[in-house]
């Protein structure tokens, strides 16, 4: 936990930095921090706004049903989900992000209901991951907007994959967590690099059989 101001300057840097990156273009994604537990009470994006200039009016407070307990604006419609992961894996921050990897790769795994990823170094910037040997399993979760659904469904894939370090959104993005605004940020981050890899690996698999079949007369 941390307080507002100090959540609030913390997830602005966070935004800034990801926006710059292209995982938050428009006013896609969510960030929060969680200020107290018992009972939960977290600082978010309010709805509609650009993650690559936020500012203290960028955000609200809200309780765990999402009403809004301080600030102006309309929290996001996807706070259930912030609120599910801060419950079911007592984070002290979540960050959504939208990026072009999380989202092909989401749907081009989804049938398999994950995604596993093991053999780099990368794999260390996890929370409690000591040796590139670990697979770390993204489980996937089929998008909806039925929000009070997709919450019940997200919970249940946190019970059945307790080690999960994130989830993603079928065609959507990806949730990430931590046990403050920096660990989750870094994360986001290592998840980044990762699909990035694996997607780049796919593109190198891909053009080298492309290339061996000119060779071979497209036998």
């Amino acid at each position: 936990m941390t307080d507002a101001a100090q959540a609030v300057q913390q997830l602005t840097q966070a935004g800034s930095a990801f926006a710059a990156r292209g995982w938050l273009l428009g006013t896609s994604g969510n960030l929060s921090a969680t200020l107290a537990y018992e009972p939960i009470r977290l600082v978010i994006t309010s709805s509609g706004q650009d993650k690559g200039s936020l500012s203290a009016a960028s955000f609200v407070e809200v309780d765990a049903a999402g009403r809004v307990l301080a600030g102006d604006g309309s929290p996001s419609a996807e706070t259930s989900l912030h609120t599910v992961i801060v419950r079911r894996k007592e984070a002290g921050s979540v960050l959504h992000v939208h990026s072009t990897w999380a989202t092909v790769l989401s749907d081009l795994y989804a049938s398999e209901g994950g995604i596993a990823i093991s053999g780099y170094e990368m794999l260390k910037g996890f929370s409690g991951v000591k040796t590139h040997e670990h697979t770390e399993w993204l489980p996937i979760l089929e998008n909806s907007q039925d929000y009070e659904k997709l919450s019940r469904e997200l919970d249940q894939l946190l019970i059945d994959h307790p080690q999960a370090h994130a989830v993603l959104l079928r065609g959507h993005g990806i949730y990430t967590w931590g046990a403050d605004v920096a660990e989750a940020r870094r994360h986001v981050e290592i998840l980044e690099f990762l699909l990035e890899a694996l997607g780049q690996a796919h593109l190198i698999r891909g053009t080298r059989v492309a290339t061996e079949r000119r060779k071979d007369g497209g036998r």
